[in-house]
């Protein structure tokens, strides 16, 4: 079943990323704290606003079906409550991994994939977030909300032939919608509620590159 569930995520072969370390963020510019309340569609604003009970589905779903030492193992990036201010990472180059946890049908509540390439990058329209390898590819933007979060807004591209994701709210099946928090010192998450597919709560970490942490 494992890999069944596997393959129907493997769209194509992996996109290519160069690796080089996180720079120092300079100050915040572009989008404002109120931007995303503008920007967000009704349905995922309330997806949003429903992601205490994506947390506690998600997480009940996978204990229920004997994943309790696998959640234990995500440590503080499986802990809806470890979040800590300045939730903003630097522009530059990360590793990052999906985690799947819960399940919409008969998929299986808990899946952790391998490690992948993401980037953060800013310009005049604000700090922006790219997967930029892996079958499923979240690339969009990051708006301030509160000392310990950004709301993400942004679209899935998805296989190797589709470098670049819809725009946010132009397909409502590729629109996602998150928050970006800092879970430990260098270590990120963002956290997706009710997924479109398969899960009912992504988990996205990020951290530096070996040996570019400071």
């Amino acid at each position: 079943m494992r890999s069944a569930f596997a393959a129907s995520l493997a769209l194509s072969l992996l996109l290519t990323a160069c690796a080089t370390g996180p720079t120092p963020a300079p100050p915040s510019g572009g989008a404002t704290a109120s931007a995303w309340t503008a920007a967000i569609v009704p349905e995922d604003q309330d997806r949003l606003r429903r992601l205490p009970e994506a947390w506690s589905t998600a997480l009940a779903q996978a204990r229920d079906a004997g994943y309790g030492p696998e959640l234990a193992a995500l440590g503080a990036l499986g802990d809806p409550g470890a979040t800590l201010p300045d939730p903003e990472p630097p522009p530059g180059r990360y590793r990052c991994r999906t985690v799947k946890v819960g399940s919409q049908s008969a998929l299986l509540p808990f899946v952790a994939y391998a490690w992948f390439d993401c980037e953060i990058t800013r310009s005049a329209g604000g700090l922006r977030l790219d997967k930029v390898t892996g079958s499923q590819r979240q690339q969009g933007t990051l708006y301030p909300d509160t000392d310990h979060r950004l709301v993400f807004l942004g679209g899935l591209a998805l296989g190797s032939d589709e470098a670049q994701a819809p725009s946010y709210g132009a397909d409502r099946d590729r629109n996602v919608v998150g928050v970006m928090e800092r879970f430990a010192p260098e270590r990120w998450r963002l956290v997706q509620p009710w997924p479109r597919f398969e899960s009912n709560l992504d988990l996205l970490e990020i951290e530096p590159l070996q040996g570019q942490r400071s």
